[in-house]
C-alpha cells in the first residue's frame, strides 16, 4: 500500500511537506504543492492509519502531554500540530496532566504512552529528571513546546527576554511600582514560561536600581479567573502598583477587568502589559509581547515527522522571535511627563 513517504520520494520532498501541501497549509509554494498533488494523484495515495501500522510496525499515534487543554496556549499549539499530523496519517492522544502533583506523578510512572504511541510532543510543562526518563523510555523522538531539554527536540520563545521587554516597556514609560502576576513561584508545577518571565521581570528591575518586593509578584495561575483574583490581591495588599506585567494574556485581561470595576483608570491610573497576543487581546486594546503560537505548533509536529523519518537526525532547538505590540493599556503613570 502507498504511503506518505512514497508520495515524499516520488515528489522529492519530506514528509513534512507533503502533508502541509495535501492539507492546504501555507509555507509551501504553489508549484511544489502542484508536484506534491500530481505525486499523490499517481500513486494513487490515500491515508490510512491502520495499514501504515501493519506495513511498518508503528502504532501511527502521537502522544501529546500536556497540563491541560483549557489554556489558549496549550489548545492553540495542539490544534496547530494537529492539523499537520492527521494528514500525515497519525492519530493524536492527548495526556492531560491536570494540577494535581499527584495525578502527574502517576501518568508519568506508569508508562501510559510507552507502546502506544511512536513520537511525544510535550506542550507547556518543565518535565522532571524522573518524567524525562520516562518520555524518553518510550523509545520515539519527544519535541517539546514552551522549554528545552537536552537530546529532544523543542520549540520555544526566549521567556527571560520576554520578561525584560515587558517590564522595559513600562520603565521607559516611567513607572516604577511594577507588579508581576504569574504562577506559584520556584516550585515544580511551575510552568517554565513563568519561571523564565518572572526572571527577566526581576532583572530588568534590578538592572533599573529598583529593591524587588515579594508583595507585588502574585499568582494568577495562568487563567482569565487567576489574574482578576491577583488583581484583587495586589490592590487589597497595600499601595497599588502603577503598572502590571501579566505573564498571559489571561491573566492581564481579568487583571485589567478588576481593575476597571475598582475604578481605575486604564492606562492613566493603571498600565498592563500581557505576553502571547492572544485571539482577543486586540478586542481588550492590550498591549502584549507577542509569540506566534500556532506557528510553535506547526514547527512541533514538522519535527517530529522530519525525526520520525530521520531517526538520527540531531534534535534542533528552536527559539522564534517575539515583539512588543504596544496598544490602549499602556501610557505614562499619572503625573508623569514621561512620553
Amino acid at each position: 500500500m502507498t504511503t506518505i513517504r512514497d508520495v515524499a520520494r516520488r515528489a522529492g520532498v519530506s514528509i513534512a511537506t507533503v502533508s502541509r501541501a495535501l492539507h492546504g497549509l501555507p509555507r509551501v509554494s504553489e508549484a511544489t504543492r502542484q508536484r506534491v498533488l500530481a505525486a499523490a494523484a499517481e500513486l494513487h495515495y490515500v491515508a490510512s492509519p491502520s495499514a501504515a501500522s501493519l506495513a511498518g510496525g508503528q502504532n501511527m499515534a502521537i502522544g501529546v502531554v500536556a497540563p491541560s487543554v483549557n489554556g489558549w496556549f496549550v489548545a492553540t499549539v495542539v490544534h496547530s500540530a494537529e492539523r499537520l499530523l492527521r494528514p500525515a496519517g497519525y492519530d493524536v492522544l492527548l495526556y492531560s496532566l491536570g494540577v494535581d502533583p499527584h495525578e502527574r506523578s502517576r501518568a508519568f510512572a506508569g508508562n501510559v504512552l510507552r507502546k502506544r504511541v511512536d513520537a511525544v510532543l510535550v506542550v507547556g510543562i518543565r518535565p522532571e529528571p524522573d518524567e524525562i526518563a520516562a518520555l524518553s523510555a518510550v523509545g520515539g523522538p519527544v519535541t517539546v513546546v514552551g522549554a528545552e531539554v537536552p537530546g529532544w527536540a523543542s520549540v520555544r520563545v526566549d521567556d527571560g527576554a520576554v520578561g525584560r521587554c515587558a517590564v522595559r516597556h513600562l520603565l521607559d514609560l516611567g513607572h516604577r511600582r511594577i507588579a508581576y502576576i504569574g504562577s506559584e513561584p520556584e516550585g515544580p508545577a511551575e510552568p517554565v514560561a513563568s519561571a523564565g518571565r518572572r526572571a527577566g521581570y526581576r532583572d530588568e528591575l534590578t538592572a533599573a536600581g529598583i529593591a524587588l518586593d515579594p508583595a507585588l509578584e502574585v499568582d494568577g495561575g495562568f487563567t482569565v479567573r487567576g489574574g482578576m483574583e491577583a488583581m484583587d490581591a495586589l490592590l487589597a495588599a497595600g499601595p497599588p502598583p502603577t503598572a502590571v506585567f501579566a505573564s498571559s494574556d489571561e491573566m492581564a485581561m481579568g487583571a485589567v477587568h478588576v481593575a476597571r470595576q475598582a475604578g481605575l483608570r486604564i492606562p492613566r491610573d493603571l498600565s498592563v502589559v500581557g505576553v502571547d497576543d492572544h485571539d482577543m487581546a486586540e478586542l481588550f486594546d492590550l498591549t502584549t509581547v507577542a509569540q506566534p503560537v500556532y506557528s510553535q505548533g506547526v514547527m512541533a509536529a514538522e519535527l517530529i515527522l522530519r525525526r520520525l523519518a530521520e531517526p538520527h537526525r540531531d534534535p534542533p532547538a528552536l527559539v522564534v522571535p517575539t515583539s512588543l505590540i504596544v496598544r490602549g493599556t499602556t501610557a505614562p503613570p499619572a503625573g508623569s511627563d514621561t512620553g
